[in-house]
């Protein structure tokens, strides 16, 4: 990924964010109609409780259509039931599926905290679009830059890295959950 080249900074629940660094979700949906080229570089950030970037993936192809037939072309890789995709596209007369391949955990995953050392950032309520430069800038130096970086540029089998679940600890002064205190699983 070069300057002129943007990846898709995503937002997604940290249980979808697992699911799709395992391989178990392989559609990431959305109540708009995305248009992004094949191979777009995706990276992933999990919403509360981890408040995170935790990963990278690449876009294989979108699909929209009504919610209608999304749901039932992809119902099987979405990682939701019913019930739930009723409930998210209420009121939505265009849905998209983004397909997703080659889904890579990060090591390390970096914290809002530290994604906010070099200014305000928010994360998105869906998506946007982000630049190279961007990401050096918000990284900032954080361990995780030359391997989120390193995704970027080349997509690499996910058969290749171990899975990681991602689970934000109690702090044990205040009891709150945190994102800085991540117990990681790998299988």
């Amino acid at each position: 990924m070069n300057d002129t080249e943007r990846a898709l900074l995503i937002s997604v629940h940290p249980r979808f964010a697992t699911a799709i660094l395992e391989g178990t979700k392989t559609v990431e949906l959305r109540r708009q109609r995305v248009a992004v080229p094949e191979g777009t570089p995706v990276v992933l950030y999990a919403t509360s409780p981890v408040m995170a970037i935790v990963g990278t993936a690449r876009v294989s192809r979108v699909d929209s259509a009504t919610p209608a037939v999304i749901w039932r072309r992809h119902r099987a890789d979405s990682g939701i039931n019913r019930d739930e995709y009723n409930a998210y596209m209420h009121g939505a007369s265009q849905a998209s599926a983004l397909v997703l391949k080659s889904p890579q955990p990060l090591e390390q995953a970096v914290p809002l905290a530290r994604l906010r050392v070099g200014g305000p950032f928010h994360p998105p309520q869906s998506y946007r679009y982000v630049t190279r430069s961007f990401l050096i800038e918000l990284l900032c130096g954080h361990e995780a830059e030359a391997q989120l970086l390193g995704q970027l540029k080349t997509a690499q089998p996910s058969e290749s890295h171990p899975v990681r679940t991602l689970t934000p600890r109690a702090n044990p002064k205040s009891g709150m959950r945190s994102s800085s205190l991540l117990t990681v699983s790998t299988s």
